[in-house]
């Protein structure tokens, strides 16, 4: 694969940034809750607060998707993240809640698109955790039985069988999910937020959160360059970016940065021959994946592979790094010899949260300041259910079942494991 003339970017190579860029908060303002944060989790929490009747308020640091929102690979799960045969042996007791959490995230993605009427090239085409090696196909096969024990809609195949490029040998595929443009996807998500009652101010980087504390009371203040937000409720929907605020708690997650590359365009005929009837995404089961996908302009996005740890706050704005593209074109190459003379066009990456547990997590701190980490390389639909569900927990006082299913009971979380130079290492 020829990588001479890759476009790197800062952004997404999904879609442009939008126009029309919120001003900051240049005042005090009061609110019932505000939430920090406008990715999908923060967009989601905010959207459904206002359609419930709430006085909320969202900040933003960039603009609403600038983040992880919109530089994924569009593939929506229908099953959890990590290591299912680890998260099954160490959770044996919540892991058929998160095996269902992650379907029934994935069902509320695609009616949100339909109720928001998002033109986002949604597929319900499923994914498949697709094996690469004998061995791998053996981990496919456990993987299977655990998650169809839990509950999950999953199915296994051939790569014929499954419809999927013959560069892999089969694997598993989860019924539920399929694929989406995040970028469209996000920004469509935000166009609702703009158009409700919630009050959003981009370009806003909260720099503080405290708790009064006080007897009477419990608000909580948001500390920004241009002004103060007092409310009686905060929400953190920080993703990787939540170690900038003393308030999250520590260790909830670890901030990695993950790359993806896109093809140019190829020739329809040349994609048919590669038997790729299904349209699935596709995920090797390497400890470090790699992804596919096809898209709606003709191309395949393709990524990760390669994970770095970010160690200090705040996180640096970067672009991918020309060795991960490489390395990225030459596993490339091997998934689709017939396409080795394809070029690479344009590359992004983005930091994203890994929960110290690699499970999904939500929970509270005090009365008054809630928080979530629902991603973990898999949230594109858990992470706006996630939202959503917390907004149902503010306004009626009850967790829903799925995010009893992820609920910490206390915000205290161990070191992460697997996260140095030698856990972050492909296979």
């Amino acid at each position: 694969m020829k990588t001479d003339h890759v476009e790197y970017t800062t952004f997404t190579g999904w879609v442009g940034p939008p126009r029309d860029v919120q001003p900051a908060l240049r005042e005090d303002v009061a609110c019932e809750v505000a939430v920090v944060g406008g990715g999908l989790a923060g967009m989601s929490t905010a959207l459904r607060l206002a359609e419930r009747g709430r006085d909320v308020v969202l900040l933003e640091a960039e603009f609403c998707g600038h983040g992880s929102a919109s530089r994924n690979a569009g593939q929506v799960a229908g099953a959890p993240g990590g290591d299912i045969q680890l998260l099954s042996m160490l959770y044996p007791r919540r892991f058929p809640g998160v095996v269902r959490m992650a379907e029934n995230s994935a069902h509320f993605l695609e009616r949100l698109i339909e109720r928001l009427d998002i033109d986002c090239d949604y597929e319900a085409t499923g994914n498949v955790c697709a094996a690469v090696s004998r061995g791998q196909t053996g981990r496919v096969r456990r993987v299977t039985k655990l998650l169809r024990k839990a509950g999950a809609k999953v199915e296994l195949g051939t790569s014929a069988e499954l419809g999927i490029p013959r560069g892999f040998l089969g694997g598993m595929r989860e019924s539920v999910g399929g694929m989406l443009n995040p970028g469209t996807f996000s920004l469509g998500i935000r166009r609702a937020v703009l158009a409700s009652s919630a009050r959003v101010f981009e370009r806003t980087r909260v720099t503080d959160v405290t708790r009064d504390g006080d007897r009477d009371s419990d608000h909580a203040v948001i500390r920004t360059p241009g002004g103060e937000v007092r409310a009686n409720k905060i929400v953190l929907a920080t993703n990787a970016f939540g170690g900038e605020l003393a308030i999250t708690p520590k260790r909830l997650s670890v901030p990695i940065w993950v790359t993806e590359v896109e093809t140019e365009p190829i020739d329809p005929a040349r994609l048919a021959a590669l038997g790729w009837t299904s349209r699935s995404g596709v995920v090797t089961q390497h400890n470090i994946m790699e992804n596919y996908r096809l898209t709606s302009r003709n191309t395949i996005v393709f990524g990760v592979r390669r994970l770095l740890r970010g160690r200090d706050y705040p996180l640096p704005r970067r672009q991918p790094d020309e060795a991960v593209v490489a390395d990225l074109a030459r596993a490339f190459e091997r998934r689709f010899p017939a396409l080795a003379d394809v070029a690479a066009a344009r590359a992004w990456g983005g930091w994203v949260a890994i929960t110290s547990s690699w499970l999904p997590l939500a929970g509270r701190i005090g009365d008054s300041v809630f928080y979530s980490a629902p991603c973990n390389g898999h949230g594109l639909a858990q992470a706006p259910y996630t939202g959503s569900l917390i907004a149902d927990l503010i306004v009626d006082g009850e967790r829903h079942e799925d995010l009893e299913a992820i609920w910490a009971k206390k915000p205290t979380f161990p070191r992460p494991v697997m996260m140095g130079a030698a856990g972050l290492r492909t296979i």
